[in-house]
């Protein structure tokens, strides 16, 4: 699955975009990272559900999940330093390529009433921010192994300079955005 997003990339999404942006070849956008990141909230007093939460990302990934530690105490938010308040996995290479393989052509068709992601998660810096609403949409995931449904963001980070050539980019990749302006 990989090869096939890979070679895509090598052979029609790279000479567009050297075409459409006309530049320095070693300035040709590419997708540079991908990272998956769930906040635990009430999860991180539970470490039963946060082992839960990190291995359905882990599956989802198909590489291992990491527990985010808190480095401060923050009274308001009740939390404490040193107690697990998320999980994360970064994907690059080939994990990367096929996660947003798999994203793209399973996932997202599998969401009930989708018409495409906004375009507002731009950053200004040519990165990609959205957020899932759960988990089950990846075919990896049983619904009888999960204690309790939660949301995931993520976060495609690219080489491009602004905000137009990343969008070029992972249309053509094939991440399916809103029709029209916004």
């Amino acid at each position: 699955m990989a090869a096939r997003l890979l070679e895509k990339y090598k052979n029609e999404i790279r000479p567009a975009l050297e075409a459409e942006f006309p530049k320095n070849k070693m300035l040709t956008a590419k997708v540079e990272k991908v990272v998956i990141s769930v906040g635990a909230g009430e999860a991180m007093k539970d470490s039963k559900l946060m082992q839960n939460i990190q291995d359905t990302i882990s599956l989802i990934s198909g590489q291992h999940a990491v527990k985010v530690i808190a480095k401060k105490s923050v009274a308001g938010f009740k939390v404490r330093e040193g107690s697990p308040v998320g999980v994360k996995v970064t994907l690059r290479g080939e994990n990367m390529y096929n996660f947003l393989d798999k994203l793209c052509s399973i996932a997202l068709p599998r969401v009930k009433d989708f018409r495409g992601l906004k375009r507002n998660g731009f950053d200004g810096q040519g990165n990609f921010n959205f957020g899932l609403d759960e988990q089950l949409m990846f075919p990896e995931v049983v619904y009888d192994n999960i204690i309790k449904t939660h949301g995931m963001n993520i976060s495609i980070s690219t080489s491009a300079d602004n905000d137009a050539e990343a969008f070029r980019l992972l249309e053509l990749v094939g991440i399916p955005f809103t029709k029209g302006r916004a």
